[in-house]
């Protein structure tokens, strides 16, 4: 088995698809639009299924803002130079709410960025050893 996508409800789908691939340097890979049933989907990422795991995002007509409740956490992405990933994405209108430095406990370079909806996202600095995959 294997991760295929997590989804997230946005309340402006193009702000969203705008986020994830000019801050974050996501794909957009597909669209779906369900006007029967008021909603249009976007998958995004830095690779296809099944190879790589999906963002999608879900706009349900109508629905400009949801609460995130207590459950929800963060989506994590690897990037291999934190402090010049966080540096674009404040170049790029993105909001940095916990500037680069180590994990609580640990040495594993971290920092949190927030989507135009509030989503959490942790970035987490790793070498690719060459791969072309994951933000830079």
């Amino acid at each position: 088995m294997r991760i295929l996508h997590t989804m997230l409800r946005v309340g402006n789908l193009q702000r969203s698809i705008d986020f994830y691939t000019k801050v974050l340097g996501m794909k957009l890979l597909r669209t779906s639009d369900n006007p029967e049933y008021k909603y249009t989907l976007a998958f995004l990422g830095y690779g296809s299924n099944p190879d790589h795991a999906e963002l999608e995002l879900t706009y349900n007509y109508g629905v400009e803002s949801y609460e995130m409740g207590t459950a929800y956490g963060h989506i994590a992405i690897s990037t291999e130079n934190i402090v010049e990933t966080c540096a674009s994405v404040k170049t790029n209108g993105g909001n940095v709410t916990r500037e680069p430095g180590p994990v609580k406990g640990g040495t594993t370079v971290i920092a949190f960025i927030t989507d135009p909806d509030g989503y959490k996202v942790e970035l987490i600095e790793r070498s690719f050893g060459g791969e072309g995959s994951g933000l830079r």
